[in-house]
């Protein structure tokens, strides 16, 4: 109960003194939330701040020099090469999305991130997990069309079918996500404690107390699950189930090349999908015992394994012939 003072005067300007008794309600207004997985490290600080500084230079330069790369080799104007540049520039986008944060969040005391700051990464970090599987799935079609019906290749994906769909997976993440955050940005929190070193639409939906929250978990579970998870990897199933089909009947050398285009991108939808599986069970569990490298190592642990996923496509060299 909180007592606000009110001075009353009257027309012979005395003034009385009465307090007015105000009920408030039981939940506040949340200004900010704590990301408790951080913990207290000490002077360690400044290591694990170097440390995350130098991955996020690497990440940038990394995806960067290979953007310049097929940029500038007009050799490499190829399709498969087009997809590549939007898998590398999703890059860029999902490590700025976390990294600058983490490095911010290592520094402080306290490990606060305001609300609309923390609304601000869900959606960053969501979009970059959707346009990345989304990618991973436009490639999956790529590598189908290259094995499965080669002739037709120059015909089926071109330059430019490829760019548009590019764009037009960007557009369709961004208001997915929009959509889905919308929900969540509505609902009355009853706490801010989140028990992750990022934010994350879930776990910020569990903090509500408001009468629709059941309905933001069936919204996150419809966006989240059925149009980001379960289509494409429906879609990713299918095409290497017919690429596995021609393998099966062809020569020696189509099985090779079968081998040599498909073995980095199974690698990348491997990682990706560890995790991601990781990301979601992990909410479940009290991770504070492990140390706090493994926890931070274990945030990112999607982004360094893309970049090792990048270095692999270009040793692989791939093509779209």
């Amino acid at each position: 109960l909180t007592f606000i003072r009110v001075i009353v005067s009257d027309q012979t300007n005395q003034s009385t003194l009465c307090f007015i008794t105000v009920a408030m309600e039981n939940s506040t207004e949340v200004v900010s939330f704590v990301l408790t997985m951080y913990g207290n490290i000490g002077n360690f600080k400044y290591l694990y701040f170097i440390l995350a500084m130098l991955f996020y230079i690497l990440v940038i330069f990394v995806n960067a020099v290979v953007i310049a790369i097929i940029y500038v080799d007009r050799n490499l104007h190829e399709p498969m090469y087009l997809i590549l540049c939007g898998l590398l520039a999703n890059e860029i986008y999902g490590s700025t999305s976390l990294l600058p944060c983490l490095m911010a969040q290592i520094l402080s005391d306290t490990h606060e991130i305001s609300v609309s700051y923390c609304f601000i990464q869900i959606f960053c970090i969501h979009t970059y997990a959707g346009i990345e599987y989304a990618i991973l799935t436009v490639m999956a079609y790529d590598r189908y069309v290259c094995i499965c019906k080669p002739l037709h290749y120059n015909v089926i994906i071109t330059k430019r079918k490829v760019q548009q769909v590019i764009v037009a997976v960007w557009i369709c993440i961004f208001v997915e996500v929009g959509v889905l955050l919308s929900f969540t940005i509505r609902l009355k929190l009853c706490g801010n404690i989140i028990h992750k070193v990022f934010c994350s639409n879930h776990l910020v939906s569990q903090l509500s107390c408001s009468s629709n929250r059941e309905m933001s978990h069936i919204n996150d579970l419809v966006f989240c699950l059925v149009f980001s998870v379960v289509i494409p990897t429906s879609f990713i199933l299918f095409t290497y189930i017919k690429i596995l089909g021609v393998c099966l009947n062809s020569s020696k050398e189509t099985k090779q090349k079968a081998v040599s285009t498909c073995t980095p991108h199974l690698v990348a939808l491997l990682n990706f999908g560890f995790g991601g599986f990781y990301e979601l069970i992990t909410p479940n569990f009290d991770m504070t015992f492990l140390p706090y490298a493994v926890r931070v190592i274990s945030c990112v642990y999607i982004l360094v394994c893309q970049i090792f996923s990048v270095a692999l496509y270009h040793s692989f060299g791939l093509s779209s012939g």
